[in-house]
């Protein structure tokens, strides 16, 4: 079994543009209706996640943040599979209350197919 801690602490956030910028530029990535996902190797032992959900598509900060919280509970469910990679989840569509309850599969399933990014 993999050791992996559940929390989610500063050293596994993408926080920076350029950090998100240069996930984005890599353009390896895997996409659905509503997310898209990139990824990019990063050498680090751990892998680090970024969430984008624009006010343009979500308007409510009530939304956006729900949205957030879901796929970094993704992200920390996953986050021993995908050691040493930087991701970057954006929303692509707004959420009804019923996909936002499926919105975690698909996440979860995207992050399966970026583990080719690895190089």
């Amino acid at each position: 079994m993999r050791s992996f801690t559940i929390r989610f602490p500063k050293t596994h956030r993408l926080r920076k543009a350029e950090e998100f910028s240069s996930v984005i530029r890599f353009r390896c990535s895997a996409s659905s209706e509503f997310l898209q996902i990139f990824a990019k190797p990063n050498n680090l032992s751990h892998s680090r996640l970024g969430v984008v959900v624009a006010g343009k598509i979500e308007r409510l900060a009530v939304n956006r943040n729900r949205v957030k919280r879901l796929l970094r509970e993704v992200f920390r469910a996953r986050q021993g599979d995908l050691a040493g990679l930087d991701i970057v989840v954006r929303l692509r569509n707004r959420l009804s209350h019923s996909n936002s309850l499926n919105i975690a599969g698909e996440a979860e399933r995207l992050m399966v197919q970026l583990q080719r990014c690895r190089g």
